[in-house]
């Protein structure tokens, strides 16, 4: 696969300041600063500046001094309340410290990506050890039961269609695409994505005749594109938005007698089909779940069948230690999120189900491109954001999510895997 383009080819963003105070009804914990002891704080204060002399930033306080060792620049405006976030909520606060406008910087995602290229020594050895006795917990309400997996679901794919529609191209793939070449162009992204889903039908081999279960629906872009081969789909989905405008588009393609959108979960799945496909779905699964997702998966396939699978993945060593750790994604973006990392699919996958990893790809630097063009987008879009009723706050939320996502791309940290499983005991095509 190609790699992604150097940072220096990359169009910074320019987050404007903020104009407007935070609503403290909507968003209670961005527009106030946390209650934090002045010893804490001090600490917090000591130990971020340390690790940020050692980082390539150039990191720019509000009293006129500096730190880093140069690079992107990071605008530190309320030093006082972005430590006191920081020490009492750790990166849970700065996060927050960003929606509420206390830091900033010309290039977001130039300094997310030095910061995601050096997560693991951003807090020191010692307290790493103690990471336990420090860091936020998940809360188990986020646990992704049947009911709970609903909820975390709704809460961000329910959000509006026509939030998503503004900054996702005419295909409404929420995903990876993989691009021809780099830097990718806006005007190539629908192929791209198109070249993403043909690519996963291909390795299912899905045709005429075939039997497919999509667990994931999205906006239903697999699902058209694998009806048009002649195969007849069960796509399964929790989000009862993503159904309504999935089913619409489906009967305006004609393809409503080959295509059944059911709001079902994964484990009330039944039958079984020539191919299941399932498109960054695993991240919202759990932990707790990925035996039970991928025993699903194996119980579907009929015999000689094959099971295709996108997954964003993490190294498996951050994995271990932040699975447990309450983090900004999972309070404001994807509550019950968890990034699996390789290893911990292939051991899921060998120990829980019958079959075997056929093939893997991984890609990153296309998941960078995407979510550079996502983020353009919804910049460029962003009076067409609040006309939908969406503040400031959650703008600057989702410009944090889209640019904290392309630094992890961008930085190595994480990486995004296309895999082919099939039957231990069955012949297998060459790769």
């Amino acid at each position: 696969m190609t790699t992604a383009q150097p940072r220096s080819a990359v169009r910074p963003s320019v987050p404007a300041p903020r104009t407007s105070p935070v609503d403290g009804d909507r968003w209670p914990d961005v527009a106030a600063p946390p209650k934090s002891s002045s010893a804490r704080t001090a600490v917090t204060t000591a130990i971020l500046r340390r690790t940020l002399d050692r980082l390539p930033l150039r990191v720019r306080f509000a009293d006129g001094s500096t730190a880093g060792l140069g690079g992107p620049v990071l605008d530190i405006r309320d030093p006082k309340a972005f430590h006191a976030r920081i020490g009492s909520q750790g990166l849970v606060g700065f996060g927050e410290s960003y929606m509420a406008g206390e830091w900033d910087a010309p290039d977001l995602v130039g300094v997310l990506t030095v910061l995601a290229g050096n997560a693991a020594r951003l807090i020191p050895a010692p307290l790493q050890r103690l990471r336990g006795l420090w860091a936020l917990r998940r809360p188990g309400v986020q646990l992704n039961t049947p009911d709970g997996a609903r909820d975390n679901i709704s809460r961000h794919y329910d959000l509006s269609n026509d939030l998503f529609a503004l900054f996702l191209d005419d295909t409404l793939s929420y995903s990876s695409a993989v691009f021809r070449g780099f830097p990718a162009d806006w005007s190539l992204l629908a192929a791209a994505q198109q070249r993403k889903i043909d690519r996963l039908l291909d390795l299912a081999q899905v045709g005429e005749g075939s039997e497919v279960l999509e667990i994931g629906t999205g906006w239903g872009e697999l699902a058209l594109r694998a009806a048009a081969r002649g195969a007849r789909v069960t796509s399964l989905t929790l989000s009862r938005e993503q159904r309504e405008l999935a089913l619409e588009r489906i009967a305006e393609a004609g393809l409503a007698d080959r295509v059944s959108v059911e709001l079902r979960d994964y484990r009330e799945s039944t039958g079984r089909y020539d191919a299941v496909v399932s498109v960054e779905m695993i991240e919202a699964v759990g932990a707790e779940f990925w035996a039970e997702y991928f025993r699903t998966i194996d119980a579907r396939l009929a015999p000689g069948g094959r099971a295709v699978l996108q997954a964003i993945t993490m190294p498996h060593d951050r994995m271990v230690a932040s699975r447990d750790t309450f983090t900004w994604i999972s309070k404001y973006i994807f509550p019950g999120g968890l990034l699996p990392s390789v290893e911990a699919i292939d051991e899921t996958v060998r120990e829980h189900t019958t079959l075997r990893t056929a093939r893997r790809d991984g890609y990153g630097g296309h998941y960078a491109e995407t979510l550079r063009l996502w983020r353009e987008r919804f910049t460029e879009r962003a009076g067409e954001v609040d006309a939908l009723g969406f503040d400031e706050t959650f703008r600057r939320m989702w410009t944090f999510y889209l640019a904290y996502s392309e630094a992890g791309f961008r930085s190595g940290y994480l990486d995004v895997q296309q895999y082919l499983f099939t039957r231990e005991d069955e012949e297998h095509p060459a790769r």
